[in-house]
């Protein structure tokens, strides 16, 4: 092991290394235990405390900032590129730094100002856990870089921009010579698809696996940067909050662990999952904020009817405090939320990403929270409405309009996006597919939808809806009908202020305009097609895909 002190390791040799046996780490309390395993344990190099994991994994942290500032796995450094480290957010300051080890675990514990953040080894692991407690807004978002040294792991995936050469949006997305486009950003990934994110050679994998994101912010369908590559090297990243598009404010606390794992090629082992973990053996190790399973509860629920069975359900629980969520069974919608911490919560029930059922539930702990059927209104879903026409359907999501898919991995330039502009005609069975997931003031605003009516339809006002999921810059949708009615400008809803549609994200606050059309507005010909103009909106943006704009959920026409 780099730095060690020479003495042999048994089963009562607790490796102290030169500041350690001085008296600069701490060694009290549960850490004052002793090792396990032959080639496990720690020492001090003067700069950094090495930490070797007994298995193929070496790894140091700066005793002065609480970098990590090396990695080696099977001999081979994987940490660093551009003369950084991995980190808290882009680094912290001074810091206090401190190592203990307790039998077959080894802790190193960072405190900066009111931050504290701890990596934990176990004997026999090529793993590094990580935890971190944010205890208020004094370092401004909560992610953990790991950055990895250029050349080891080839990646052209959608979030790689190694060969882009050409910047086409502030300094973080890249086109490709082909036009295609890449950027850190497009993850194309929810927080809820993902266990874990990484790269593999096939004989060398090296993963960060996700944390169950209690202290996050966003809810399950967040999305964030998760890795990059660039010709300088390559980045995993583990995002709590970015301040980044973000729909709630940040949650403060121990939240962790999150792990950085090396495997011999394949996918990190499930038991790491957030789903799966079992840290009882951190239980007494006296992090900040921690909580054992003993102290958390679950929520179970025997089913959810009034569900479409065509999409999938979640469940979600947030407070201020803590968020937490669980897929519902498709048979019959039960589930079950575990480890969650005592308090009362907003239960959500999302169809897709839609919400269309609130409640209250309080949780405590060692205990489980039964919840008879959730019956789902039918009028909490707008599906259900009866409408003349319908453009998409009601999910909360841009899912089946055209480009969808690819603005979860591509910029709205990519040479792959079909043409944003060009008119809908309702009955031509391409109405979703033709629609732009997102209009701009200055790209495609005005777009047309053509339909028809009858006598009696022409005869009667109705209620004309736009679902969106965000907005850029209070981009909203004003309407013309037939060029001889014009809705109001409605007054912008609550959206996150940052960029959204051009960085991967339809992932706003899902919002619905109703526009009440007088029978006037409409044509008496039953053989002619009426027209709705759909304007975006907006004094603020700047240009072309920055102007102001929104994302599209669903269109349609009440009966």
């Amino acid at each position: 092991m780099s730095g060690s002190t020479g003495r042999p390791l048994g089963r009562r040799t607790f490796v102290l290394g030169a500041s350690a046996a001085a008296g600069t780490a701490a060694l009290a309390g549960p850490l004052a235990g002793t090792a396990s395993a032959a080639g496990f344990g720690w020492s001090d190099d003067g700069s950094n405390y090495v930490v070797d994991t007994g298995a193929s994994l070496v790894f140091k942290v700066s005793k002065t900032n609480g970098d990590l500032t090396s990695l080696v796995y099977k001999g081979t450094e994987y940490q660093g590129y551009g003369g950084k480290n991995s980190h808290v957010e882009s680094g912290l300051g001074t810091s206090t730094v401190t190592i203990g080890q307790s039998g077959s675990t080894i802790l190193i514990s960072v405190t900066y100002g009111t931050l504290k953040h701890y990596y934990a080894a176990r004997s026999g692991e090529n793993n590094v856990y990580l935890w971190t407690n944010k205890a208020d807004d004094s370092v401004s978002a909560t992610r953990y870089i790991v950055r990895v040294k250029a050349g080891l792991f080839l990646n052209d995936e959608p979030d790689s921009y190694t060969y882009a050469p050409t910047t086409i949006e502030a300094s973080d997305v890249f086109a490709k010579s082909d036009g295609q486009t890449r950027s850190k950003h497009y993850s194309k990934k929810r927080v809820i698809d993902y266990d874990y994110i990484g790269w593999t050679t096939g004989s060398v994998g090296l993963y960060v696996v996700r944390s169950n994101h209690e202290k996050a912010s966003g809810g399950p369908f967040y999305r964030s940067l998760l890795r990059h590559q660039s010709a300088d090297g390559g980045g995993l990243y583990e995002i709590l909050y970015y301040g980044e598009n973000q729909t709630e404010s940040q949650r403060f606390g121990l939240q962790g662990p999150y792990v950085i794992a090396f495997t011999d090629g394949g996918a990190p082992s499930s038991s790491l999952y957030h789903a799966n973990i079992s840290t009882s053996w951190a239980d007494s190790l006296g992090i900040s904020g921690y909580v054992a399973a003993s102290g958390r509860g679950r929520v179970a629920g025997v089913g959810i009817s009034g569900r479409d069975t065509a999409y999938p359900y979640t469940v979600g629980l947030a407070n201020s405090a803590a968020q937490y969520w669980g897929s519902a069974r498709a048979s019959d919608g039960y589930f079950s939320i575990p480890g969650v911490l005592p308090g009362t919560y907003t239960l959500t029930v999302f169809k897709d990403e839609l919400a269309v059922y609130t409640s209250s539930v309080t949780v405590t702990a060692g205990a489980t929270t039964t919840l008879n059927t959730i019956a789902i209104p039918s009028s909490n879903d707008p599906s259900n409405a009866s409408a003349i026409w319908r453009i998409g359907n009601w999910t909360g999501s841009p899912s089946g309009f055209k480009n969808a898919d690819l603005m979860t991995y591509a910029h709205p330039s990519d040479v792959r996006a079909a043409s944003w502009t060009g008119n809908v005609v309702v009955g031509s069975g391409t109405e979703t597919s033709a629609f732009p997931c997102y209009l701009w003031k200055d790209v495609n605003s005005g777009i047309i939808v053509y339909f028809k009516l009858t006598a009696a339809q022409a005869a009667a006002a109705h209620t004309l809806r736009i679902g969106v999921t965000t907005a850029y810059a209070n981009g909203r949708p004003q309407v013309v009908v037939n060029d001889t009615w014009t809705s109001a400008v409605p007054s912008p809803p609550t959206q996150p202020s940052t960029r959204s549609l051009t960085v991967g994200s339809y992932r706003g606050n899902n919002y619905t305009f109703t526009y009440s059309v007088p029978a006037s507005a409409w044509l008496t010909d039953t053989s002619a097609y009426n027209t709705l103009k759909i304007y975006v909106a907006s004094g603020s943006g700047t240009t072309s895909f920055l102007s102001a704009g929104t994302a599209v959920d669903a269109i349609d026409l009440l009966a």
